[in-house]
């Protein structure tokens, strides 16, 4: 009765059978023999029909613990003799990805991994760490590999520190289903390059992608242009603003030696004035009153024009009111906020794009919040396929149900 029991627990079927059950208290173990009936046959992936028994040999996967023991498989595993005299190995339906573990196994690791630290993964289930990050790379390699780019026509690039100084990883995600679909080391113009060529592979054209969301980054530009001919570059409100958000900070450190009222204003000044309480506005209030003589004061004024004008609708219009906010602030001596204007001038089709796509990386942003974060639980990532994996966890939607049936397909 128990056998037919773990059977049904176990997903097991004809010509497979539970032969026997070896419960060890002591050692928190549970050991379930499964065996094939005499005489049957077995079929082969990509070999026609179904072929004898030629040999077996004995192999252990782990599975799910049964309470608080630890459940293993000891399967009499048959080797079949092929047509071409050629002698293959069966895969039981219920076996893992990865040597050693059966599918529920995998997929209780893998809905883990979506949540928590590799290292914190292994303790639960009680194998080591490297092993936990081979089954969520292997699984998260052959979603992605199958994964069709053919219906992308709208991305968004952005860059993420994989670690302190200059050392970055860029991700590449599809603007309108909000998940990364390309993750790469650098940031570069090769980056773009390689993009290209991955969307050849993954059953698209580079021809197709429509529009790009970026940062004004010299490098991903230029591989745009180079690489995705029939994209139109758009450069969202966001990342200007935190370019003129800088400016002004940068403006703020080198005035407030000479001007103590700028001290300890700065998160007030970058902040939007909308999300400031009644005393913070008074504070920056009084402040920007002096933009005649406060030169902090005055890039303010210019930010908080800079986003009246990107919430402007008519195209037209916003590339003439840019053109005139430029000339402004050529003329003025804020010297950090010329750059911002220098580089509005350098890309202005391209800021004016935004006014009619409103795409933006905003969702990136939060998708590298959610990387950073994990990093930091994670005490950091060394090495750049572990990076990759994580990334995909977190924001690729990667449909897995069609590599593990216990594994439920995005939303």
């Amino acid at each position: 009765m128990s056998e037919k029991l773990f059977e049904a627990a176990l997903g097991i079927s004809t010509p497979w059978y539970v032969a026997g059950i070896e419960f060890a208290a002591a050692k928190r173990l549970l050991e379930i023999r499964v065996d094939f009936a005499v005489g049957s046959r077995f079929a082969i992936a990509g070999v026609a029909g179904e072929h004898p028994v030629h040999d077996t040999v004995n192999k252990r996967y782990r599975h799910l613990n049964f309470f608080q023991h630890e459940c293993v498989l000891d399967v009499r595993v048959p080797r079949v003799k092929l047509p071409d005299g050629s002698v293959r190995q069966v895969t039981p339906p219920w076996i893992g990805k990865l040597s050693g573990f059966t599918l529920l196994f995998e997929a209780l690791v893998l809905t883990l991994c979506r949540e928590m630290p590799f290292r914190a993964v292994a303790r639960i289930v009680g194998i080591s760490d490297y092993r936990v990050r081979e089954i969520a790379e292997r699984y998260v390699n052959a979603a992605v590999s199958i994964g069709a780019l053919n219906e992308v026509r709208r991305i968004a690039i952005d860059e993420t520190s994989r670690a302190r100084g200059h050392d970055y990883v860029t991700l590449v995600a599809d603007a309108d289903k909000r998940s990364v679909v390309y993750v790469a080391e650098g940031n570069d113009a090769r980056v773009i390059e390689a993009f290209s060529r991955n969307v050849r592979l993954r059953g698209g054209k580079p021809s197709q992608i429509e529009s790009i969301s970026m940062d004004m980054w010299p490098a991903f530009i230029k591989g745009a242009e180079q690489y995705l001919p029939n994209a139109q570059i758009t450069f969202d409100k966001f990342h200007l603003i935190a370019h003129a958000s800088k400016a002004v900070d940068t403006t703020r450190r080198m005035e407030q030696k000479r001007q103590p009222q700028l001290k300890g204003l700065r998160w007030w000044l970058l902040k939007d004035r909308s999300a400031l309480n009644r005393a913070q506005r008074a504070a920056v209030d009084d402040l920007v009153k002096q933009f005649a003589t406060v030169r902090t004061a005055r890039g303010w004024q210019f930010r908080e024009q800079l986003r009246g004008i990107l919430d402007r609708k008519q195209p037209h219009v916003v590339r003439r009111m840019l053109q005139r906010w430029c000339s402004n602030v050529l003329r003025s001596k804020v010297e950090p906020m010329k750059e911002v204007a220098r580089k509005i001038l350098r890309h202005l089709e391209g800021v004016v794009a935004w006014v009619e796509s409103r795409q933006t990386n905003g969702f990136l942003e939060a998708i590298n919040g959610l990387f950073q974060s994990a990093k930091r639980r994670a005490r950091g990532y060394v090495r750049f396929s572990t990076i990759r994996t994580v990334i995909f966890l977190i924001a690729g939607k990667l449909d897995f149900s069609r590599i593990n049936p216990y594994l439920a397909q995005p939303t």
